[in-house]
C-alpha cells in the first residue's frame, strides 16, 4: 500500500519529452500529419486533447470525412485526396463500409500505435509555451488528466493542427478571426455584419429502433418552443447524425472561449428537437424509437485563422490559380453559413463549387512571425471566404501531410519552414510528396531513383478500348447522361451507340470539352447533332464535324429524352466514366450553378457520377479504337486519371495479365512500389453512410513478381488498398521482373497506375 505523510504543498510528476517534431491535435489533420512524418524518418510527439484520434470524425463528434469529392456532388473527377487521407479512408471503407464511427476511432488509433517513431499523448492539453526568443518556440507545456502527469515537450519543429491553434495563440503568431472585408482581398463573396463573420458549432444525436414503445421526458433545459427554429417543420423521425449538420449555433460568440457556452445551448436545441420528435405527436414512426446518443462535445467550423507569408482567398479558389509552390489541392466548395446558425432565417448553408480542383501554397503553411511553427489542418493562412472551402477534413488532413514530409526536409537540411521557399528546397518538396502518393494538380513525379525509368517495359495485353464487350443494359433516358472518354486530339472518329424509342421522336447529342485542361465540366459545345428515332431498337453511327485541339477527355452528350432508352453496360474501366446532370441538395447541386452576379463565383452545369451499383457506362463503339492503356503509362508519374487514365489496363480477354521489366543489366532492387486503382471518383465518407463494396471493383486482389527464372519474389493475395510496398529482407539481384495480376472481376479488366523499383 501507499501511505503519505502530510506536507505543505505536492506536484505533479514531471516528464521531459525531446523530438524532431511536436503536433499539438489529433484530429485527422494531425493524424496525417504525424503518420507522415514518422514515416518520413522523424522521431514525433502528437499530442491531443481527447480519449480518441479523429477530431471532428471521432466517435465524440461522428462528421464524416469529405472533401474535394463533394459527394460526388460537383464535377472534381478522381479527386479524392491522396497519400495518408486515401489510406485511412480505404482501410475504412475495407473495415467498416456501415460507417460505425467507433470502428473508425479503432482504424485512427491502430494507424497511429503501428509507427515506432511516434509518441502518442492522448488527454493531454498543451496549456503554456516557452520561447527561445520573441520567433522561436522553445517546448511546450501540456498536462494528462489522467495520468496527472505533466510534460514538457521540447523540439526544433512545431505544428500547430489544434484546430483553434492553441499553440500558435500562445506563441503570438499572427492570426485572424472573424471575415475580411470585400476590400481587403478584393472578395466579392465576402459577407456582411448582418450574414455573419463566423460559422459555429454542431451538435448530433444518434436514435435507436427499439422495438418496443418507448417514452422521453426532457430535461428542464431543453428549448421548449420549437417554432423558434425557423427550419422546425423539416425535421423527421429519420434523420440523424450529421445529416443534421445545419443545427448550428455560435457564429455571433466566441467559438474560442464561449465554447461551453455554444454546447449548453446546443444541448437546449437537441433535447428539444427530441422532445418534438417524441412528444408533438406529428411523428407516430417515433413511437419505438430512441436517443441513443448525444455528443458531449462540439464539432467547430471556425476560429482563429494564422497568418503565414501567403493568406489564400477567393480568387485561389475560383479562378483555380496556380501556384509554383503548390503542395496539395482542395476542391470543396465556398461554403459559408449564416452565424445566426439554427435560428436564422435564412439558408443553413451558402454553397458555390469552382469548375475544379484548386492548389495549395505551401507558403500558406507556416507562420509568418513564428518562425519553426508550421499550420495544419483549418487554421492555415486562409482569408474567411477561401477557409469556407479548405477547412473541411480531407482537404485540411491532406494540406498537413504536406507539413509532415516539409519538416523531414527541415530536419535533414538544418532548414525552418520557411527556408523551404527561400533556399529553394519547395523542388525537392513537391517530388517527394509525389512519390508518397500526394497528387498536385499540373505537376508529374520525376524520380530519377527510380529504376524503372530505366527498364524496357512489356504487357502481356494493352487494352484498346472500341466498346464494351457483353450483354447491354436497357436503361431509360430520363436524365441527360454523358460517356466521358479520353480521346487525342484531332478529328474525333464516329461513334456507334443504340437507342430504344417508343415513339417517333429526336434525340439531341452534343460534343463537349472543359474549357481549362484538367478541369471536367463541359462547358465548351464543339457540335451539336439532332437525331430522327423511329419506334424500336435504332443503331446510330455518330459522326461529329470536330477537331480536339488537345488530348483530354472528351463528353458524349445525350440530353434527355423519356420517349427514348439508351443501352448502356456493367463493364467498367479505369479511367472511364458516365456522368448525369443530376441534383444533389445535399452540396447544393441543382442541376446548374446560377449565383448572382456581383459574387465572383461561375455559372456552369453539373455533371456528376452515380453512386453504384448504378453509374453504368453508356454502351459505345469507337471503332478507331482509344489507345491510351499502355504499359508506359506506369512510369509517367502520375497516379490517377487526369487528363488521361494514366494506367496500363489489360485487355479483357487476356488469360494471365502481366507487365515484363527487362534492363541491360542485373539491378539491385530493395523494395518494390505497386499503385492500384481505388477509384479516386468515390468519396468513401467514414461515417453514416454505407458503401456498396468494401474493395473497389478496380482494385488489383492478386498479384505475384517474380525474376527471369520464374522464382516467386514476393505474392499478395485479397489486396484492397492503393499503395502497395513490397520491401526484401535481402536486396534482389535480377535483370528481369514478371508482375503477374488477376483481373479484379469478370466486369473489370486489370489495371496499374503505376511501377516504381529502388
Amino acid at each position: 500500500m501507499i501511505k503519505s505523510g502530510e506536507t505543505n504543498s505536492r506536484s505533479f510528476p514531471g516528464i521531459t519529452i525531446s523530438t524532431d517534431l511536436v503536433i499539438t491535435g489529433g484530429g485527422l489533420s494531425g493524424v496525417c500529419c504525424a503518420i507522415t512524418a514518422a514515416r518520413q524518418g522523424m522521431k514525433v510527439v502528437l499530442v491531443q486533447d481527447r480519449p480518441v484520434l479523429g477530431g471532428n470524425s471521432s466517435s465524440e463528434v461522428r462528421l464524416w470525412i469529405l472533401g474535394a469529392t463533394s459527394h460526388m456532388g460537383n464535377n472534381n473527377r478522381w479527386a479524392r485526396e491522396g497519400g495518408l487521407v486515401d489510406e485511412i479512408l480505404v482501410e475504412n471503407t475495407w473495415r467498416n463500409p456501415e460507417g460505425n464511427p467507433v470502428i473508425f476511432d479503432m482504424v485512427l488509433l491502430d494507424k497511429v500505435k503501428k509507427e515506432p517513431n511516434i509518441t502518442l499523448l492522448l488527454n493531454t492539453a498543451v496549456y503554456a509555451v516557452e520561447k527561445k526568443d520573441a520567433a522561436t518556440i522553445r517546448s511546450l507545456k501540456a498536462f494528462c488528466s489522467q495520468n496527472q502527469k505533466e510534460y514538457i515537450l521540447t523540439a526544433p519543429l512545431f505544428c500547430d493542427a489544434s484546430g483553434d491553434g492553441v499553440v500558435g495563440f500562445l506563441s503570438g503568431a499572427a492570426f485572424r478571426m472573424g471575415a475580411e472585408s470585400r476590400d481587403e482581398f478584393d472578395e466579392k463573396f465576402a459577407p456582411s455584419a448582418t450574414y455573419g463573420e463566423l460559422l459555429g458549432h454542431t451538435l448530433y444525436f444518434y436514435s435507436k429502433d427499439t422495438g418496443k414503445p418507448v417514452t422521453f421526458i426532457p430535461p428542464e433545459f431543453a428549448l421548449k418552443d420549437i417554432t423558434k427554429i425557423p427550419r422546425f417543420k423539416t425535421f423527421n423521425a429519420k434523420d440523424f447524425g450529421c445529416r443534421l449538420w445545419w443545427v448550428e449555433y455560435g457564429g455571433r460568440l466566441d467559438t474560442v472561449h464561449d465554447t461551453e457556452e455554444i454546447k449548453w445551448e446546443l444541448w437546449k436545441v437537441i433535447y428539444g428537437v427530441w422532445d418534438y420528435i417524441k412528444n408533438s405527436g406529428n411523428f407516430p414512426e417515433a413511437d419505438t424509437l430512441t436517443l441513443e446518443w448525444v455528443g458531449a462535445i462540439p464539432g467547430k467550423r471556425e476560429s482563429r485563422r494564422f497568418e503565414g507569408d501567403y493568406i489564400m482567398r477567393q480568387q485561389d479558389i475560383i479562378e483555380q490559380r496556380t501556384h509554383e509552390d503548390a503542395v496539395a489541392f482542395g476542391g470543396w466548395s465556398v461554403d459559408l453559413h449564416p452565424a445566426d446558425g439554427v435560428f436564422s432565417e435564412k439558408p443553413g448553408c451558402n454553397q458555390w463549387h469552382s469548375k475544379g480542383i484548386y492548389q495549395v501554397p505551401y507558403r500558406s503553411l507556416y507562420s509568418r512571425n513564428i518562425s519553426n511553427l508550421f499550420l495544419a489542418g483549418r487554421i492555415i493562412s486562409a482569408s474567411h471566404v477561401a477557409f469556407a472551402s479548405t477547412r473541411v477534413m480531407a482537404t485540411a488532413a491532406y494540406v498537413s501531410q504536406a507539413v509532415g514530409v516539409a519538416a523531414a526536409i527541415c530536419k535533414e537540411e538544418r532548414l525552418l519552414p520557411a527556408d523551404i521557399i527561400h533556399e529553394g528546397y519547395i523542388g525537392a518538396l513537391q517530388q517527394r510528396l509525389l512519390k508518397t502518393g500526394q497528387y498536385i494538380p499540373g505537376l508529374v513525379l520525376e524520380d530519377k531513383q527510380d529504376l524503372v525509368q530505366l527498364a524496357t517495359i512489356a504487357a502481356s495485353s494493352e487494352l484498346v478500348l472500341t466498346g464494351f464487350p457483353g450483354k447491354p443494359l436497357l436503361k431509360p433516358l430520363t436524365l441527360s447522361v454523358a460517356q466521358m472518354l479520353p480521346l487525342p486530339e484531332g478529328a474525333v472518329a464516329p461513334v456507334v451507340f443504340h437507342a430504344e424509342a417508343t415513339a417517333d421522336t429526336t434525340l439531341q447529342l452534343e460534343l463537349r470539352i472543359s474549357s481549362k485542361p484538367g478541369n471536367y465540366t463541359p462547358d465548351v459545345t464543339l457540335a451539336t447533332r439532332t437525331i430522327p428515332l423511329h419506334p424500336g431498337r435504332n443503331c446510330i453511327t455518330l459522326q461529329f464535324d470536330a477537331v480536339l485541339e488537345k488530348a483530354g477527355y472528351a463528353f458524349i452528350t445525350f440530353i434527355k429524352n423519356p420517349l427514348v432508352a439508351l443501352h448502356f453496360t456493367e463493364k467498367r474501366v479505369t479511367g472511364i466514366l458516365s456522368v448525369f446532370n443530376s441534383v444533389n441538395k445535399a452540396v447544393s447541386n441543382y442541376g446548374k450553378q446560377t449565383p448572382p452576379e456581383d459574387i465572383g463565383m461561375e455559372a456552369f452545369e453539373f455533371w456528376c457520377p452515380q453512386r453504384r451499383p448504378e453509374g453504368h457506362n453508356i454502351d459505345l463503339k469507337y471503332q478507331q479504337g482509344i489507345r491510351l492503356f499502355q504499359a508506359e503509362s506506369i512510369r509517367n508519374g502520375t497516379d490517377r486519371p487526369a487528363g488521361q487514365p494514366n494506367a496500363w489496363v489489360a485487355d479483357w480477354n487476356d488469360p494471365q495479365p502481366a507487365l515484363t521489366l527487362t534492363w541491360q543489366q542485373p539491378q539491385l532492387i530493395s523494395y518494390i512500389d505497386l499503385v492500384m486503382d481505388t477509384d479516386f471518383d468515390h468519396p468513401m465518407e467514414s461515417v453514416l453512410m454505407s458503401h456498396p463494396e468494401s474493395v473497389m471493383p478496380f482494385c488489383i486482389r492478386h498479384y505475384r513478381i517474380k525474376d527471369a527464372a520464374g522464382n516467386v519474389l514476393a505474392e499478395k493475395r485479397n489486396n484492397y488498398q492503393t499503395h502497395n510496398r513490397l520491401e526484401f529482407a535481402t536486396p534482389v539481384t535480377t535483370d528481369t521482373l514478371i508482375i503477374e495480376v488477376e483481373h479484379p472481376s469478370e466486369q473489370v479488366p486489370a489495371a496499374l497506375f503505376a511501377v516504381r523499383c529502388y
